[in-house]
C-alpha cells in the first residue's frame, strides 16, 4: 500500500487488489481486529494498519487467494482471517453510512418528506436531490420528477430523482417517521454529502453501473406503478 496527497491535499491510496490509485474517499478501508480478523472500516476510524480496497464485492468476491496474500503483506502478517461474508459486511456498512448520513442531515434541517412539501420545494427552485423508495408508486414518483424539471427549468429534459434499492419502511426508520417514501434534500452541500455515501454503496454492491446520483440525475423511476396515494400525496 502507498499514500500520497494529490495538488488539492487529498490523500490518496492504492488499492490491494487492482493496485489502482485513488482518494481515499473513494476506496473502503479494512482493519484487522486484536484477533486477527479483517474487519471493514467503511468510516475509516479504527486504530493501526489499514489495507484499501477499490473493487466492487463480485471482484472482492472472487479474488479468493489474491486477496489474502494482499492482505498480508498490507498487514505484515499471515496470521489474519478473512471472514466468507466479508463483502456482505462491507455492503452493510456502506449502508448504514447512507442512511446516518441521511439521518444527520434531516437533523440538521435539510431534508423535507411528504408529497406536498417535496413538490413545493422542487417547483421553487429549493430541491437539490430527489430519492425515491424502491417501492414508491410510479404516478407520485412522476409527479414530483416534474416537479424538480420545473425549478430547474429542465423540462422536457427526462431529468428524475434517483429510485433507491431500499423500500420505505427502511427509509422510515433511518430518518424516524412514518410512511417515508420520497426524500429531497434543500442544501447543496447536504446533497452532495449524501450523494458520495450513495454512489460509495451503489458502487461497491453492483452489479449495475454507478447512476452518478447527484442533483437531477437522469433516471427513470423504476418503483411499483399504481395511483398516487394519500400518503405520497400529503403523508410523512
Amino acid at each position: 500500500m502507498t499514500g500520497g496527497k494529490r495538488a488539492d491535499g487529498d490523500a490518496i491510496r492504492t488499492c490491494i487488489l487492482s493496485r489502482a490509485e485513488s482518494p481515499r474517499d473513494g476506496l473502503i478501508r479494512l482493519a484487522l481486529s486484536p484477533d486477527g480478523e479483517v474487519l471493514p472500516d467503511v468510516r475509516a476510524k479504527a486504530p493501526g494498519r489499514g489495507a484499501w480496497i477499490g473493487v466492487d464485492r463480485a471482484e472482492l468476491n472472487a479474488s479468493g487467494k489474491k486477496l489474502h496474500g494482499a492482505l498480508s503483506r498490507a498487514f505484515k502478517t499471515s496470521a489474519l482471517r478473512i471472514p466468507d461474508d466479508l463483502g456482505d459486511r462491507i455492503a452493510a456498512q456502506l449502508e448504514r453510512a447512507l442512511l446516518d448520513r441521511l439521518g444527520l442531515e434531516a437533523k440538521a434541517g435539510y431534508v423535507v418528506i411528504g408529497g406536498e412539501r417535496i413538490e413545493k420545494a422542487g417547483r421553487s427552485g429549493k430541491l437539490h436531490l430527489l430519492l425515491h423508495a424502491s417501492d414508491a408508486g410510479s404516478d407520485g414518483s412522476r409527479k414530483l420528477d416534474q416537479a424538480l424539471r420545473v425549478g430547474t427549468d429542465r423540462e422536457g429534459s427526462g431529468d428524475t430523482g434517483f429510485t433507491l434499492p431500499l423500500p420505505r419502511t427502511i427509509l422510515s426508520l433511518a430518518l424516524g417517521r412514518e410512511n417515508v417514501v420520497h426524500v429531497g434534500l434543500t442544501d447543496p452541500k447536504a446533497a452532495a454529502r449524501v450523494s458520495e455515501a450513495l454512489s460509495r454503496w451503489l458502487h461497491f454492491i453492483g452489479p449495475d453501473p454507478d447512476p452518478k446520483p447527484c442533483e437531477m440525475a437522469s433516471q427513470g423511476a423504476s418503483g411499483a406503478g399504481g395511483d398516487v396515494t394519500n400518503d405520497e400525496q400529503t403523508g410523512i
